[in-house]
């Protein structure tokens, strides 16, 4: 049974809606997988922020036409998904090596990461970066390393030995 041409347009306005947001896509290759891998595949990109979407491949490019996706149109080739979030690529990346180690059947094409198109090999790059919550737990831990270390002279040396310092600092200012 074959679509109208109202119903294909409502399909591919519905693609270009959805790929349009992404910031964050890896075009890859799943020639050779399983039904129930690529049901597996689906659950660890949605539990990571992303999703997960399989288009011919002419539908592809006419819904990337003009969007951030558009530069990397070439990978559009034989059975080919694509893998995208709004927020978070380090995760989204962690999520496809892991899954392409257990399932050699994944070949990475290419991507886009912040906008920017990336080579397949970067990919795996990507995913040796740390995720988002250890980048924020690593700043605060920075941000309240020297409060801390502060908090300990004052509490050693005592308020009276504070109040000697600062009043020869002012001293030695004026």
């Amino acid at each position: 049974m074959s679509l109208s041409r109202a119903t294909k347009q409502e399909i591919l306005g519905g693609y270009e809606e959805s790929l349009s947001a992404a910031q964050h896509a890896f075009v890859i290759g799943f020639k050779g997988i399983t039904v129930n891998q690529v049901t597996e595949l689906r659950s660890r990109v949605r539990k990571s922020g992303g999703k997960y979407v399989v288009i011919k491949n002419t539908l592809a490019r006419r819904a990337v036409s003009g969007k951030a996706l558009d530069q990397v149109k070439q990978h559009f080739t034989g059975p080919t998904a694509i893998v995208y979030s709004e927020s978070d690529p380090v995760s989204l990346a962690k999520v496809l090596t892991d899954f392409a180690k257990e399932t050699p059947a994944i070949e990475f094409k290419g991507g886009l990461v912040e906008g920017k198109p990336i080579a397949a090999g970067q990919v795996k790059e990507i995913a040796a970066l740390p995720g988002r919550q250890e980048l924020i737990a690593k700043l605060l831990f920075l941000l309240q390393s020297p409060i801390t270390r502060f908090v300990r002279v004052l509490a050693a040396s005592g308020p009276q030995r504070l109040a000697i310092v600062l009043d020869q600092v002012a001293k030695k200012k004026s």
